[in-house]
């Protein structure tokens, strides 16, 4: 099981509390991740990453093992911590403005 804590707002949405867990078979990567989520939680189509590219959307982060993994490749591995389920990958809101 892959960890995922999702910002305040996506949790909203999803109607959770706390992490999320998700099943992943094959390569555990940021697409497989998003991919697992979307379809335990359908409400969040859209919200993480666009439909039409498959690009994460803007105000949104990934990090896993202290690492920021936003401008990864969506395909490339995520790290042994976040596969074995010891590490959450963090998937952020990031705050803009001035």
């Amino acid at each position: 099981m892959i960890r995922v804590v999702l910002p305040p707002h996506l949790r909203g949405l999803a109607h959770v509390t706390g992490e999320v867990q998700v099943d992943i078979t094959g390569p555990v990567t940021q697409r497989s991740v998003v991919d697992a989520i979307e379809a335990s939680y359908p409400m969040l189509r859209g919200t993480i990453r666009d439909h039409v590219t498959q690009q994460r959307r803007p105000f949104l982060r990934f990090f896993a093992c202290e690492e920021d993994l936003s401008h990864e490749s969506i395909d490339t591995p995520l790290p042994e911590a976040v596969v074995s389920g010891k590490e959450p990958l963090l998937i952020v809101g990031a705050i803009a403005g001035g």
